[in-house]
């Protein structure tokens, strides 16, 4: 639990330099730098002693197809941090769990149950009450958001696919040479408006080192503690964001806003113990 916390902490610190940054510079530099760190990272702690079976893969495709969907989940997360305080970012990007729930009858075969049509019925009014008319927020955020969490829904669901047949290290191997090759690509042929300051390439640096450590910890975690142990712990990222957000930026989100918040963290609490309950055996 506490290295979820950890964890969280590094994303919402993460998201809270990446706002800063994506307002300066172009969303595929800063999107490079942390692929390109990832990429490193992973090399590093896993080639000397796994050597080629750090990218060797069975169904490759796939999960050149997962780490393709990630990369565009993070390119949306930066231009809706952009225009969108970091509290409700974060906030509307937590349906994720609730749309994989939804998402994974009729791809996996699933059953929904009536607690999950509950969950997704709270997750999304708390979707509507953040995003409603009069917030204030832009509604190209709003939407940047919401296409941030049927990436992240078809992330999770290559995951769960893929972790079958494919080695962790090799998926985020993978994960992190696509990242690198289509945001270095991106690049090179849109060019760089504006090259960043010695200070700002540093924060640039440090967000890339805050996500790809953020992820190192989450795994860590999760071999440690069930995931319905540690699932709950995940909402802190909405905590932290809030409380970083106010203390950056002095963003906070009004009386409608922190209800939504609730809503959306309430239907991923009980998305999370519904998985974790045994499930009756396909009639």
């Amino acid at each position: 639990m506490a290295l979820v916390v950890a964890a969280t902490l590094l994303f919402a610190a993460g998201d809270t330099l990446g706002k800063h940054l994506s307002m300066l510079y172009a969303a595929t530099l800063i999107l490079a730098a942390r692929y390109l760190i990832n990429l490193v990272l992973v090399l590093v702690t896993m080639w000397p002693r796994h050597r080629s079976a750090v990218w060797r893969t069975q169904r490759t495709g796939l999960v050149l197809l997962r780490g393709l969907l990630l990369a565009m989940a993070t390119v949306t997360m930066l231009l809706s941090l952009r225009v969108m305080p970091v509290a409700e970012t974060v906030a509307i990007i937590y349906i994720t769990p609730v749309l994989l729930m939804l998402a994974s009858g009729p791809i996996l075969g699933e059953k929904v149950s009536a607690l999950g049509w509950v969950c997704a019925a709270l997750g999304f009014a708390g979707v509507l009450l953040i995003a409603r008319p009069g917030s204030g927020l832009d509604p190209w955020g709003v939407t940047l958001c919401l296409v941030n969490a049927a990436l992240g829904t078809g992330y999770h669901l290559l995951t769960r696919v893929l972790t079958r047949t494919e080695t962790t290290m090799a998926l985020l191997f993978q994960t992190a040479l696509v990242g690198s090759v289509l945001s270095v690509g991106l690049t090179l042929v849109l060019g760089v408006p504006t090259w960043p300051s010695l200070t700002d390439a540093g924060l640039i640096l440090l967000y890339g080192t805050f996500a790809t450590v953020g992820h190192l910890l989450l795994t860590s975690a999760y071999r440690e503690a069930q995931a319905s142990t540690l699932a709950p712990v995940n909402y802190m990222h909405i905590a932290f964001a809030t409380l970083l957000g106010w203390l950056v930026f002095h963003q906070l989100p009004d009386a409608l806003g922190f209800t939504g918040m609730a809503l959306i963290a309430s239907a991923g609490l009980l998305a999370a113990w519904r998985a974790s309950r045994p499930m009756p055996p396909p009639e």
